[in-house]
């Protein structure tokens, strides 16, 4: 069995096109095992019950935001080593520095190919 059928994945995106584009890449890739949340807060309900391998994560949500969602996962025990993708159309400095000081592992820009996602992917899981 590969990586890519064993593989756990997160989408979390309030925008249910954004949603779509990066779940459509996921199949492109081979990764079939994936669930999807439009808020950040209910991704991290879920995923305090339901562990996952990786964390394909919006930035900018109401309410709790990309980053919010990444660092209450690493405070919390069971999600502590998830890897997290931070996906956004605008990742600012501070964005990045913010994230890498709280355990982000990439960053994908919006909009992505394919290719951007699987290399971004492979990067923080291995080689699929």
């Amino acid at each position: 069995m590969s990586l890519k059928d064993s593989l756990r994945v997160m989408v979390v995106d309030d925008m249910s096109t954004s949603r779509g584009i990066i779940t459509q890449s996921l199949d492109e890739i081979g990764i079939k095992n994936y669930m999807v949340e439009n808020s950040g807060q209910g991704a991290y309900q879920k995923l305090t019950q339901t562990p996952v391998h990786l964390v394909l994560s919006d930035y900018n949500m109401p309410g709790m935001d990309g980053l919010g969602l990444l660092k209450a996962l690493r405070s919390h025990q069971v999600t502590q080593r998830v890897g997290f993708i931070l996906v956004t159309g605008k990742p600012t400095p501070e964005i990045i520095q913010v994230g890498k000081q709280i355990g982000l592992n990439n960053i994908i820009r919006k909009p992505f190919t394919v290719a951007t996602m699987k290399q971004a992917i492979e990067q923080v899981v291995g080689r699929l």
